[in-house]
Parts: structure tokens; C-alpha cells; sequence
């Protein structure tokens, strides 16, 4: 059987750190998200007896190593659900973005959930999204919302009863603008959760971040732009100070990303709603409404980086074939 899904990667507005059980990969605590378009990842899976082993290929490359073990995680853990004999066939997987990857854009998020979601369809498995998002989240714990798409909450749990994704109704998607700084410097998102509980400021976030959570599912449930953001700017501070203080040191802004940090506050002084978000990476996030965004994208590219202009991204689903990659 073969399929293909679409998934759209995620901006995380209150961010999990740090992973507490690798198998599973459930996190420390919940965390929420908003996904983004027309960014995407587009992946089709095939299992395909012609074959002599697994075949994962991204953006035109093999994959290997780190990489290849996650995703046959998630395969593996695919053909164990499924009653499907054809299943134990060897299985190919290609995935191509439409933005780049490694920037701090989420590619893991929309690559792991079209991922879980193709394979699933090809299996012949019949669940829900929120039962896909516990697929996803074995390869990459943001995958698992960016399955539900849209505003969406990941509930910690040590199960898949407990730790799966659920979509957040709100009024903020029609008027939400995302302009993307791009400041492309490679980053590793793995290493600095594999050292997140050697932070000393690590129980500072635990012991915070519950509240955080809270006020932002009120927000985007009453539709509070203001504070959703607001919020979201200071979770990123938060956990910039977690990741900074770990062994490893990591400093993932660059000068441009603080121009950026900058050129916001200044917009904001002269009433513009606008608010900086960033994930473990240099790229920054700048959330605004459509009646600013020109202004916001035109500050935005003045600090010398590319720009991009996105908007909420919708659940990851299964395309026709016609959309397959082969």
C-alpha cells in the first residue's frame, strides 16, 4: 500500500525542553503550538516487497545515522498497530519542504507528522488525529502538533492515553500574520534537550510554566491577541535563559535575530501589535495582524535578513495521489 499526507510545521508559542522518557519521547511538561503555511512537508510512503530494506530519503538525501533511527522508530511502531501482513514488507518513505530546514523553523514537526500520518493511511489504520499525533511524537515530540494542526496543545503524560495533541478553538486564525526573519544558522535541537535538566534554571521553568500554559489556553480560547503573544515573547526569553545556562552554553541568536528583537519593541512603542517569537534557533517568528503586516515585513527585512509571510496552518491529511513524491 502507498500514501501520501501533508503536514505543516509549528511555531511554539509555550515550548516544551527537554524530554523525560526517550522512547516515547513525552516531555517534561505540556506545550503549545501554532502551525504555519504555505510552509509544509509533503511525504509518500510506499511498502514495497521489491525492496531489500527500508529506504528514508529527505529533500533528495538518504538518510542515515540519528536521522534514519528516528524515523524507523516511527515505522516500527506503525507496523506493530497495523493487522496488515503487507506491513512487514520492507518500506520506502520520501519527503520533500517547501521551506528550509535546520533554520529553527520546525521542519522536524511537519516531517515527522506527514510521516506518521502517510504511514497510517498506508497501513490501513483508522484513527483519529489526536491518535496519529501519539505516532508522530515518537519521531519528533512537536510532530504531535502539527498532526492536529492549527492552535494546539500537547498534554504531557508518560502514555499515549495521556500525551497526545488536541486542537485549541479560537478566533486568532483568520487575522494572525507570521513574518519569518530568516537568519540561517544551522542549529541541534536534540542536544540541548538532551542536557535541558543540567540547566540550573531548568526547575526555575518547571516551576513557572504551568501558569504560562494556563494563561496562554485562555488566551487563545477568548481570542486575546495581545496576551497569546505577549505571552509567547516572553516563553521564548524563558527558554533562551534554559538553553544558555546548560553545559553546552548554547547561544543560538545571532546579531541579526537581536535586531529583529529590537525593530519589534520599536513597533510596538509606536501601537503596532507585534511580538518576536523563536524556537531553539537563530530565525525569528514576528507575529502580527493582517492590518500591519506590510509594515511589520517591511522593518522586518530593513535588518538585513530574507523575509517570508505565513499564516495558520490547518491539520496534517492525506493528499490524492496524484500528489505523490513517486
Amino acid at each position: 500500500m502507498k500514501a501520501t499526507a501533508r503536514a505543516h510545521p509549528i511555531q511554539g508559542l509555550v515550548k516544551y525542553h527537554g524530554i523525560r522518557e526517550e522512547d516515547l519521547r513525552v516531555p517534561y511538561h505540556d506545550s503549545i503550538s501554532v502551525s504555519t503555511a504555505p510552509s509544509a512537508t509533503v511525504t509518500t510512503v510506499a511498502f514495497d516487497d521489491s525492496l531489500e530494506e527500508d529506504v528514508y530519503v529527505v529533500d533528495g538525501e538518504e538518510l542515515s545515522g540519528n536521522g534514519a533511527n528516528r524515523v524507523a522508530h516511527v515505522v516500527e511502531h506503525v507496523r506493530t498497530l497495523s493487522d496488515a501482513e503487507y506491513v512487514d514488507a520492507p518500506v520506502r518513505l520520501e519527503s520533500e519542504n517547501n521551506f528550509p530546514s535546520n533554520v529553527g523553523l520546525g521542519s522536524s514537526s511537519s516531517g515527522f507528522a506527514a510521516a506518521a500520518m502517510a504511514l497510517v493511511e498506508a497501513a490501513g489504520l483508522d484513527l483519529t488525529r489526536p491518535e496519529i499525533s501519539t505516532v508522530a511524537r515518537r519521531g519528533s515530540t512537536s510532530a504531535a502538533r502539527a498532526v492536529t494542526g492549527g492552535f494546539s496543545d500537547l498534554r504531557a503524560g508518560m502514555n499515549d492515553e495521556d500525551c497526545r495533541s488536541h486542537r485549541i478553538e479560537t478566533d486568532l486564525e483568520d487575522d494572525l500574520r507570521i513574518v519569518i526573519g530568516l537568519v540561517p544558522t544551522y542549529k541541534e535541537t536534540q542536544q540541548a534537550h538532551d542536557e535541558a535538566e543540567d540547566s540550573h534554571m531548568f526547575e526555575g521553568r518547571l516551576a513557572h510554566v504551568h501558569r504560562q500554559l494556563a494563561d496562554m489556553r485562555d488566551a487563545i480560547r477568548s481570542g486575546d491577541f495581545d496576551r497569546a503573544f505577549s505571552l509567547a515573547e516572553h516563553d521564548t526569553l524563558s527558554l533562551a535563559a534554559t538553553t544558555m545556562t546548560g553545559p553546552a552554553g548554547w547561544v543560538y541568536w545571532q546579531p541579526e535575530t537581536l535586531a529583529i528583537f529590537e525593530a519589534v519593541r520599536e513597533l510596538r512603542e509606536e501601537g503596532v501589535p507585534v511580538y518576536f517569537s523563536t524556537d531553539t534557533g537563530a530565525t525569528v517568528y514576528v507575529n502580527t495582524k493582517v492590518e500591519y503586516v506590510d509594515r511589520v515585513e517591511e522593518t522586518v527585512a530593513a535588518q538585513g535578513v530574507d523575509t517570508m509571510t505565513w499564516e495558520v496552518g490547518g491539520p496534517a491529511e492525506v493528499l490524492d495521489e496524484s500528489a505523490a513524491l513517486f
